[in-house]
């Protein structure tokens, strides 16, 4: 039986998608099931938009040349190959009410639940994680 890894995202900034999937598409990659749970300012990870222009946390410019000569991925090419590697992505319903936003708003593959949704999958995580 694979190793499960549960991981909710409520954070929204660029660094904060970096964490999120690096730490998934690494759990993915040893035949590790995950699953993520997007809650507030984490939906901005899987927005149809937003993800796209996640900027550079202010004082950290010159990091952006560092990212580049590292060969690191973009977050869309992250979250490409996170959905490409069957990572499950949860965004939260109430999250999605209370700002609201609809499914079509999102990354397609995205499954809109509740945090009971979430809870399923992660009763039995070996890992549990927040960023």
């Amino acid at each position: 039986m694979n190793k499960k890894v549960a991981i909710i995202a409520s954070n929204g900034g660029l660094f904060d998608a970096y964490k999120v999937f690096n730490i998934a598409t690494a759990a993915a990659a040893t035949d590790q099931e995950v699953s993520v749970f997007f809650t507030f300012e984490g939906l901005n990870l899987i927005h149809k938009e937003a993800y796209k222009h996640l900027i550079m946390p202010e004082g950290k410019e010159q990091l952006a040349e560092g990212f580049i000569k590292a060969n690191v991925p973009s977050i869309p090419e992250l979250v490409s190959m996170a959905k490409e590697m069957g990572i499950n992505f949860i965004g939260c319903q109430m999250t999605m009410d209370v700002m609201g936003l609809e499914k079509e708003n999102f990354v397609d593959g995205m499954e809109a639940g509740g945090a009971v949704t979430f809870l399923e999958f992660a009763k039995d995580a070996d890992v549990t994680l927040t960023f």
